[in-house]
């Protein structure tokens, strides 16, 4: 049986219809009011996706500096599905060891990144020069024909007819005439002016201190062991990172009785470099600013069709370097289903899905975040001491380790499966494995062979068990439908739907958990599994009484 294809680009019938089947006069589907990487990355998965998309940018060039230094191996799988997977390894490269010392030099919490890919079939944690990587994905931007940057747009009235959107813009290349579209998401950012005029309140998480930013470029390659290390001194908290292409940061907590102003002194950046023999005579200093690191979320993400993503939605303290990553979770997150509301395929109440969905994901991020800033932060000596004696204690339990900073989150509520007694089903809501497959004369991640969109992967030939409905379903959201085979089959004897699991990923995270067959999400969040073979066809249908009108 031949698997099924994505979906095909909408029409312009299609472009031009509301979620409720209502005529109307627009410009773009989807209106992006902020172009960095949140706003980039989700106007080309909806554009990849054929709908029309705008994004409005208020400056007219690329900010120069980074402020971004990282991204974990599930943002790398974003970055791939946006169209970055052969550039990846060029724009960054693997953080390697990741070390937390006390005042005396001494390991508390040592993280290994792998060189070689981890279980989502990417580095654990890559590094980059936001600049430069953010230049890739404009790049990219260009090649879609129906997605356009306007820059020099600044947002300055928005007003929401209940079936579209209107957009009024002003600055160096606004003008009069509104901007109208379907739908209109806000990554402008921590001051957005979406969420302002969304009316949308911000909840305070209670963690607030000053940083003094150092990017510094050295005259002569230099290396460090460990890469990137946080101080936990009290004396001075400091961050040293690699930031990409030759770059390295330095961040220096202000201290109580220090100003903002002095901390900001040349004299004054240049005395707190020199212990780590980085002197003008040596290194450039290409930026320095003081950032106040914050911890907030916006109490809605949504109202009609104003929508809120990245920074305009959560910050959270830089010190597991989740912030971007969680912007560009929303941006996939809510790709796939405006997606499906532009289709017609679902209401628009799926949408208010992504905000429980993320919501909860991201305070979970920003709590981790608190808690590692505020072990990293402890200015209290007595404090630091036995902050020092449990983390040496935890070195001796690995899994207390991992405890401490799992490398993700599952989804907790949403479009999951589950149970009789209505919780999330089992595994409901994993983040989905990645490795290597087989498909006649290709090899390559899963996601590049199979394709990325829904997926629907088991264990033995799932056309045994889909009914007709449930084929037509899955055929009409874009679904591949694969069986895996083990890593020992002969390429000559697989079907079209089926691939080898050469690097046993797939098989072996099944069996291991006695399930059958499992439902991904365009995201590669798990939809849920299927404990038989039966069961798969019951997953579909429950997939379908979520998701369709």
């Amino acid at each position: 049986m031949p698997t099924p294809t994505a979906p095909s680009q909408p029409t312009q019938a299609q472009s031009t219809q509301s979620t409720q089947d209502i005529e109307i006069d627009i410009d773009v589907d989807v209106a992006i009011v902020g172009c960095g990487p949140v706003g980039l990355v989700l106007g080309i998965l909806l554009a990849q996706q054929g709908w029309r998309v705008a994004i409005l940018e208020r400056y007219v060039n690329q900010y120069p500096f980074p402020r971004v230094v990282a991204f974990d191996g599930e943002t790398a799988r974003n970055f791939a599905a946006a169209g970055l997977a052969e550039n990846l390894s060029e724009l960054g490269e693997p953080v390697g060891e990741y070390d937390f010392q006390n005042a005396a030099g001494e390991t508390l919490l040592s993280m290994h990144s792998p060189y070689e890919p981890d279980r989502l079939g990417w580095p654990k944690a890559t590094v980059m020069h936001q600049p430069t990587f953010e230049s890739a994905l404009r790049a990219h931007a260009k090649t879609l024909p129906s997605l356009t940057v306007r820059y020099g747009h600044q947002v300055e009235r928005i007003l929401d007819k209940g079936d579209r959107v209107q957009i009024f813009s002003g600055g160096e290349a606004g003008g009069p005439d509104p901007i109208t579209a379907q739908w209109v998401v806000g990554c402008d950012g921590a001051n957005s002016f979406v969420r302002d005029s969304m009316g949308v309140a911000v909840t305070d998480l209670q963690f607030e201190h000053d940083w003094l930013l150092c990017d510094v470029v050295f005259h002569e390659p230099r290396t460090f062991t460990p890469n990137d290390v946080q101080i936990c001194d009290p004396a001075r908290p400091t961050t040293i990172v690699s930031s990409g292409r030759g770059h390295r940061r330095w961040e220096f907590m202000r201290l109580p009785g220090e100003t903002i102003e002095d901390l900001s002194r040349a004299e004054t950046m240049w005395k707190l470099l020199e212990p780590y023999d980085v002197t003008p005579e040596n290194a450039d200093l290409s930026r320095h600013i003081v950032y106040t690191f914050k911890a907030s979320i916006a109490d809605s993400w949504r109202q009609g069709r104003l929508l809120l993503a990245g920074d305009s939605a959560h910050l959270m303290p830089p010190f597991i370097g989740q912030g971007m990553c969680s912007g560009v979770r929303d941006a996939v997150n809510l790709a796939w289903k405006l997606d499906l509301v532009l289709r017609g395929l679902s209401r628009d109440r799926l949408l208010d899905a992504y905000h429980l969905e993320r919501d909860t994901h991201v305070r979970r991020t920003i709590n981790l975040s608190i808690e590692v800033g505020q072990m990293i932060s402890e200015l209290d000596p007595v404090a630091a001491a036995r902050r020092d004696e449990v983390m040496f204690a935890m070195q001796k339990d690995p899994a207390k380790v991992d405890a401490a900073v799992p490398s993700y989150f599952m989804l907790e509520d949403g479009i999951v499966r589950r149970n009789a007694e209505g919780a999330v089903a089992r595994l409901a809501g994993d983040l989905c494995p990645q490795g290597r497959v087989v498909r006649g004369d290709r090899t390559g991640l899963f996601d590049d062979v199979v394709g990325r969109g829904f997926v629907l992967i088991t264990a033995f030939d799932p056309y045994l068990v889909l009914d007709e409905d449930d084929l037509a379903f899955l055929k009409q959201i874009g679904a591949y439908i694969v069986r895996v085979m083990p890593a020992r089959t002969p390429p000559k004897h697989i079907k079209e739907h089926e691939v080898i699991d050469i690097d046993s990923v797939y098989l072996p995270y099944l069996t291991k958990s006695k399930q059958v067959g499992a439902l991904v999400r365009p995201d590669f969040y798990l939809f849920g599994t299927a404990s038989s073979r039966p069961d798969v066809s019951t997953l579909v249908k429950e997939l379908q009484a979520q998701l369709t009108v």
